[in-house]
């Protein structure tokens, strides 16, 4: 079943990578997409296939859907939207020249792009529970490797990546739609904490021990 969804994410993703980028620049072209491509791409499916071995159990979670919290199903849906948007600017971006990104600027974009997608990966190496969908399961902890640094580094991470995303794309424009995403997250972890406040053993404490959510001496 796992193997079956890997291979469908690996013939699909050209398709997808096709009709978010090329199709919108009217190009093939379009470098920076296809830069940008491979450093997504190749982690995305290094890391399915190092869970498949070693955490099938987390792959399983990563591939839930359907929220069960009503606030985080809200959430959930007014991330969907900027998200679609952002990925689709960059193409049109590109086709009509309404940035102009340095390819310095984009191969730089390109390797935070990367480094988020590790400090994600090193959460996953942690944190067995780290389910796509806001839950609480037996014997979950969260309190050592990147945890001990902020109480949602997985969001750290992913930030990062989607700051950089439109950036490695060549498109200042875009970077405005995925400016919305951070403070979507910033409501997820809001309503994320309070239930796990309320169900996680111990998670009060945590917060307690670990006081920066997302950033360090930030917040």
């Amino acid at each position: 079943m796992r193997k079956i969804f890997i291979l469908k994410v690996v013939l699909l993703y050209p398709v997808f990578v096709y009709l978010l980028f090329f199709l919108p620049a009217g190009s093939f072209s379009y470098w920076e997409a296809w830069v940008f491509s491979v450093v997504f791409f190749i982690p995305m499916f290094l890391t399915m296939n190092y869970l498949t071995k070693k955490d099938p159990a987390l792959l399983e979670r990563r591939l839930k859907l359907k929220e069960k919290d009503k606030g985080q199903k809200v959430i959930v849906q007014l991330f969907r939207l900027p998200f679609l948007f952002g990925f689709l600017i960059p193409g049109f971006d590109y086709r009509f020249h309404w940035s102009e990104v340095s390819p310095v600027v984009v191969i730089i974009a390109n390797i935070l792009v990367f480094l988020g997608y590790l400090f994600v990966f090193s959460v996953f190496r942690e944190n067995s529970y780290a389910s796509r969908i806001v839950e609480v399961e037996e014997e979950q902890k969260v309190s050592t490797g990147p945890y001990a640094i902020v109480r949602h580094p997985m969001y750290t991470g992913m930030i990062t990546m989607f700051l950089a995303m439109p950036v490695a794309l060549g498109s200042w424009w875009a970077l405005i739609v995925f400016g919305v995403l951070p403070l979507t997250m910033v409501f997820r972890i809001l309503s994320e904490e309070k239930i796990l406040r309320r169900e996680l053993s111990g998670y009060t404490e945590y917060c307690q021990k670990t006081r920066f959510r997302l950033i360090p001496y930030i917040w």
